[in-house]
């Protein structure tokens, strides 16, 4: 798909800042830096330089990050279409009062069990992986995702809750699965392709995580289970994790928008609004620009002084030539 990794500046090696960065400090205070460029006789700007590119260097690479939009994109697609083939002729699934028929006392079938068990392994190995995967703004709010939707799977399976529970996962992977194919067309910098598609992710985001999940799953979990059983402990605990999980996806829908803004206003999508941004050459060029143009700067000034020094000793000397004069 044309994915090209970009330039990347490595950080000519210096044990004594590698020693800090290393075990102490990524992002080095001006204190320090002042301490550092004394003990490594450079200077702070030079310092300042070592520590962006040793930072960029950590930073995942293009080819990484498609990867993982890749095998995102697999995965919600496929969870996504099972969701479909296991629901669709579910009488559940379009008539939300049949959860509660029955319950506690329902059919477990094979193929919502599996729908499960792959649905509860794969939130598992995210939550396992935050810490190696790419990491974005959002780092804490998806550890939070993670947990909340681990406990509202395993709940909902000791629960019984089977029924409400595929609704939830379904309304999921109903929009992942687009975020992750316009991430990797962002990478392949196919960027008409990813605009129009990003725009496409937004418009389902916001009808299946902002109108049906509250409007549909919630309000089937508060109002409808209460026809048939009276509330007891997993009621509430059910109901407050769909509230977490409704309050990240207010949360994420404020991000869109800003992004849908930036859009509409300035006419492309620049950046994951989640993504942490890998601080670009551009500011080590600019910077480099500036050292010499400071450093011609003082040369020049220095030739000038020298030019006027000189001047002022041969005049001198040219004035005790000439004869006192009393």
């Amino acid at each position: 798909m044309g994915v090209k990794e970009k330039y990347r500046r490595i950080a000519p090696p210096q044990p004594t800042l590698e020693k800090i960065y290393t075990t102490q400090h990524r992002c080095p205070k001006e204190s320090d830096l002042l301490a550092l460029s004394k003990q490594c006789d450079m200077s702070v700007q030079e310092v300042t330089i070592w520590f962006r590119q040793r930072r960029n260097q950590d930073r995942p690479s293009i080819t990484q990050k498609f990867c993982e939009a890749s095998w995102r994109f697999a995965f919600y697609l496929l969870a996504f279409v099972a969701g479909l083939c296991v629901l669709l002729d579910k009488p559940w699934f379009w008539d939300q009062k049949e959860c509660w028929k029955g319950y506690p006392q329902q059919v477990f079938l094979p193929s919502q069990y599996w729908y499960y068990m792959i649905e509860l392994a794969f939130y598992w190995s995210l939550l396992f992986r935050v810490s190696l995967d790419v990491k974005r703004k959002d780092f804490k709010e998806q550890i939070v995702h993670h947990i909340a939707t681990i406990f509202l799977i395993g709940f909902s399976y000791c629960a019984n809750y089977i029924r409400v529970g595929t609704l939830v996962m379904l309304v999921h992977d109903a929009s992942d699965y687009i975020m992750e194919c316009a991430k990797m067309l962002n990478y392949a910098e196919w960027r008409k392709s990813c605009d129009t598609l990003f725009v496409v992710f937004a418009v389902v985001f916001l009808i299946t995580r902002l109108i049906i999940f509250p409007n549909v799953v919630i309000y089937t979990t508060f109002y409808h289970s209460m026809e048939i059983f009276q509330p007891f402990f997993g009621y509430y605990f059910f109901n407050v994790l769909l509230m977490v999980l409704q309050l990240l996806h207010i949360f994420w829908a404020y991000l869109i928008l800003r992004m849908v803004a930036k859009f509409v206003f300035v006419g492309k999508i620049d950046k994951d609004e989640r993504s942490d941004d890998e601080e670009s050459d551009r500011t080590e060029e600019e910077e480099d620009g500036r050292m010499e143009s400071k450093s011609a700067s003082s040369t020049s000034h220095i030739g000038v002084l020298n030019k006027m020094t000189n001047g002022m000793k041969s005049k001198s000397n040219e004035r005790n030539k000439l004869p006192k004069v009393r």
